[in-house]
C-alpha cells in the first residue's frame, strides 16, 4: 500500500512551476517529447482555464445501481494493479454486471508518471477509459520500470495507441496544461474530503474501507446491498 502525496506537497510543486511533478523532458532519437505541460502551469491564463474544466467521474456499471463503490487508485501503485487483476474482475462479474453495484474510479497521484497515465486513460473518453486502465495495470511492470522518463512516456503512448486513440490526440492530451492542473485540483479536493492517505482505498456508500481480499469485499458489498433493499 502506497502513501499518497499530501495536498501541501502537490500545491508546492505546482506553485514552484511544476518542479519534479511537471518537468518537461525531451527524449532523443525516435522517442517523442515528454508532456510539455510545465510552462502552461505557470501561466495565469492556464490557472483560469483549469478552474473552468469539470473533471468527470469514470463510472463502471449502471449509474442507478443501489451500491456505490468509489475506488481511489494510482496507475503506478503495485497494490492497485493487483486489485485490478485479481479482485476487480470478480466484483465486476458478481456485483457490477448484475446491477447490484457501480464502481467510480478516482485517480490518485504519487508522481508525474501516474499523472501522465491518467491523462492518457482519460484521453480515450469514458468508453475507452476502463479498457485503457486495465491495460496500464496489466503492463505496469513494463512501462513503469523503464530506465528513463522518455521510455515511460513512450510506453504509455503505446498503450493509448493500442486502445485506438490517435497519435495527434494523445499528444494534445499530454500537453494540455489546463487539464493537468484541473486534474490535480480535482484529486486534492477528493482526497482531502474523503481523507484518503493510501491506495487502493475505497468508499462504499459513504463508508471508508481499506484494500481487501475478494471474500471480505463480497461480504461488505452484500451488507450494503441488503441495506439498500
Amino acid at each position: 500500500m502506497k502513501r499518497i502525496l499530501t495536498t501541501v506537497a502537490l500545491a508546492a510543486a505546482l506553485t514552484a512551476g511544476g518542479g519534479w511533478l511537471l518537468t518537461q523532458q525531451r527524449g532523443s532519437g525516435p522517442e517523442m517529447a515528454l508532456p510539455g505541460a510545465a510552462s502552461a502551469q505557470t501561466a495565469e491564463a492556464g490557472d483560469a482555464a483549469a478552474e473552468a474544466i469539470a473533471i468527470p467521474d469514470m463510472v463502471m456499471g449502471n449509474a442507478d445501481a443501489p451500491v456505490e463503490i468509489i475506488e481511489y487508485a494510482s496507475f503506478t501503485c503495485p497494490h492497485c494493479a493487483r486489485f485490478s487483476e485479481e479482485v476487480l474482475p470478480k466484483i465486476k462479474a458478481d456485483y457490477i454486471d448484475t446491477g447490484k453495484a457501480k464502481l467510480v474510479f478516482r485517480e490518485v497521484y504519487f508522481d508525474k508518471y501516474g499523472m501522465w497515465a491518467s491523462m492518457i486513460a482519460r484521453c480515450g473518453g469514458e468508453q475507452r477509459f476502463f479498457g485503457i486502465a486495465d491495460m496500464m495495470f496489466e503492463t505496469q511492470g513494463d512501462w513503469a520500470r523503464q530506465s528513463s522518463e522518455a521510455g515511460i512516456a513512450d510506453g504509455l503512448r503505446k498503450i493509448g495507441l493500442m486502445a485506438g486513440v490517435g497519435k495527434d490526440k494523445l499528444e494534445a492530451c499530454l500537453n494540455d496544461g489546463a487539464q493537468l492542473r484541473a486534474l490535480v485540483e480535482w484529486y486534492q479536493e477528493n482526497a482531502t474530503r474523503d481523507e484518503i492517505t493510501a491506495t487502493p482505498s475505497f468508499i462504499i456508500d459513504g463508508k471508508p474501507y481499506s484494500n481487501m481480499a475478494y471474500d471480505d469485499f463480497a461480504k461488505v458489498l452484500d451488507e450494503h446491498f441488503d441495506a439498500a433493499q
